[in-house]
């Protein structure tokens, strides 16, 4: 029974975390791509980081499902930037506990990387 209900628990958060796909078309995909690069291009780190999922399970001091920025920036340094921008686009598990994080495929390497560098400024 236990295995049951940590099973659904761990199901649902993993929901829970997962980025809801608007299935609404409102243009072509040529004149999508043409408005949301260049806005996307300005955007800075945390501002990248309200447009997607990462609210849900992380927050700047407090550990929710996943740990919060302070606690990555502790954890790692400006020679890390590489590797935690492809924990962000290729998901990972095990370093923070048996909760994975999603992966997030539709980021750029270089969106990832402001990210990471908002992140790493949290250090106290």
């Amino acid at each position: 029974m236990k295995k049951i209900f940590l099973a659904g628990a761990l199901g649902f958060l993993m929901l829970s975390c997962s980025k809801k796909e608007n299935t609404t078309e409102v243009a072509s995909s040529s004149e999508t791509a043409a408005v949301s690069e260049p806005a996307k291009a300005n955007l800075s780190g945390d501002q990248i980081m309200e447009t997607l999922d990462c609210s849900g399970c992380h927050s700047v001091n407090e550990r929710m499902i996943g740990p919060s920025y302070q606690e990555i920036a502790a954890k790692y340094s400006d020679k890390d930037i590489e590797l935690l921008a492809s924990k962000i686009i290729e998901g990972g598990s095990g370093v923070w506990g048996g909760v994975p994080m999603a992966p997030h495929p539709q980021v750029s390497k270089e969106d990832a990387k402001k990210m990471v560098e908002y992140i790493l400024s949290q250090k106290k």
